[in-house]
């Protein structure tokens, strides 16, 4: 695979191509969106090194913990930032978490903010997975069907054809940006672009990850765990849409009977005779995913019904 090229007297990595230029036009995008948006961009520009330092730091962590194994065996390797370990899709996630601080007092909520993410980094997200595809990171299962691709590097470990599985996400997501932007402009709510896109990148991403064959970290789940999860998220929609109609009594009262049985299930959940299935902690992440951003717009759509 095209893995790296010379240039002059220096090796240059395909996928630090591809990233790079998913960072530059996934910022380009963003900027023109929160402009078309009427955003004010003048928080990035007052802690402009905050954002980036924090883009930084998320992305590298986010690439290690999905990594783990490879940096437990060498510790010293968490400080080799060239070693072209980053998660663009974490750096976006750490950027997020700052800008939902520092929109708190802000006029424009951060959902508003969420719809001009979301399609910037879906088009990031589609660059970032061509360069796994070039490194060999990220790959899929052997495969008989004839766009199989072979790779002859140590990181992989079939030497038969594998599922380009990276190239199934890179279109995936180019495809999701483009049906974002066919949505932001015939979306009259706040939550649109983010409600379609965190649905349509949940299912796809549970579907496509069967298609891995790298290392993941294991998730064994149940299907009970589903139906609690579903229960609890649809309660906590619940409960902060009517929060403000609660007293500080009814409030504890309700909080606590959420920690007594969901924390129960949590408890008991090792000793109930359900049987367990395995999924990538990444298709676990997708569900949370779904279900909180569910919850999120609905509370939000109560919350402003103007916007």
């Amino acid at each position: 695979m095209f893995q790296a090229f010379p240039l002059g007297p220096f090796l240059v990595w395909t996928r630090l191509v591809f990233l790079l230029l998913g960072i530059w036009m996934s910022l380009e995008f963003f900027l023109r969106l929160a402009q078309a948006s009427h955003l004010s961009l003048q928080h990035f520009r007052d802690y402009a090194w905050r954002y980036l330092f924090v883009f930084l730091l998320a992305g590298r962590f986010f690439a290690i913990v999905s990594e783990y194994r490879v940096y437990l065996k060498d510790l010293l390797r968490v400080f080799v930032f060239w070693d072209g370990g980053f998660s663009f899709l974490g750096a976006a996630i750490g950027v997020a978490a700052v800008l939902f601080w520092a929109t708190r007092t802000h006029r424009a909520t951060f959902l508003q903010w969420l719809d001009v993410i979301f399609p910037a980094v879906t088009f990031g997200l589609a660059f970032s997975w061509l360069g796994a595809f070039f490194a060999g990171h990220a790959y899929g299962k052997p495969t008989d069907m004839f766009w199989g691709v072979t790779y002859d590097a140590i990181s992989v470990r079939y030497t038969v054809p594998i599922h380009p599985v990276q190239l199934y996400y890179a279109f995936f997501y180019f495809f999701l940006t483009f049906l974002l932007l066919v949505i932001r402009k015939n979306s009259g709510r706040a939550g649109t672009e983010t409600l379609v896109g965190i649905f349509f990148a949940s299912i796809f991403n549970f579907l496509l990850e069967y298609f891995r064959g790298d290392f993941s970290i294991p998730v064994f789940a149940t299907k009970a765990d589903f139906v609690v999860l579903i229960t609890l998220f649809i309660s906590l929609g619940i409960f902060a849409v009517i929060e403000l109609r609660l007293t500080r009594a009814v409030m504890l009262a309700t909080e606590a009977v959420f920690l007594f049985v969901f924390g129960g299930y949590l408890f008991a959940r090792p000793s109930l005779p359900f049987p367990t299935f395995e999924l990538r902690f990444s298709q676990f992440l997708s569900v949370l995913a779904l279900f909180a951003t569910i919850v999120y717009v609905v509370v939000h759509r109560r919350k402003y019904p103007h916007l």
